[in-house]
């Protein structure tokens, strides 16, 4: 490093070096410090767990397919229902000890009023899960 001396014939510019001495000196530091922190964060304490053993649910649930046409009409898995006898039917599924699926296909030209009724009965009776059945483009 150079310093200025008592002469004033060399006006030059202050000089911009980083001393990395001390930055050396942090960092041999933290790296001590480091090797001997990080084998206390590896022990572990042995504890005796105790062991649980369960068997999945074979059990499938039913499902039951609900098509409504165009015109309105609801099929009760492809066999034709009247409309008061959905609520009853729902709910008797809804009662069974492993609740089922209920499938909804409904034909293109289908009221939305129709299906939002469907979906209401089936909130009511208790039907928990719900989903759409749907064809795939081409």
């Amino acid at each position: 490093m150079a310093f200025g001396g008592f002469n004033s014939e060399g006006h030059s510019a202050p000089l911009a070096d980083i001393n990395m001495v001390p930055l050396i000196d942090v960092m041999l530091v933290l790296l001590i410090v480091f090797m001997i922190t990080a084998p206390l964060l590896t022990h572990a304490v042995k504890i005796d767990l105790p062991a649980a053993a369960s068997q999945a649910s074979n059990e499938k649930p039913e499902t039951i397919t609900l098509a409504i046409d165009g015109a309105g009409k609801m099929f009760w898995n492809d066999q034709p229902i009247a409309d008061g006898e959905l609520a009853t039917r729902l709910s008797t599924a809804a009662a069974a000890s492993v609740q089922p699926e209920l499938h909804l296909r409904a034909d293109r030209e289908t009221r939305y009023q129709k299906l939002a009724e469907v979906m209401s009965a089936a909130k009511t009776a208790g039907i928990q899960k719900i989903g759409f059945v749907t064809v795939p483009e081409r």
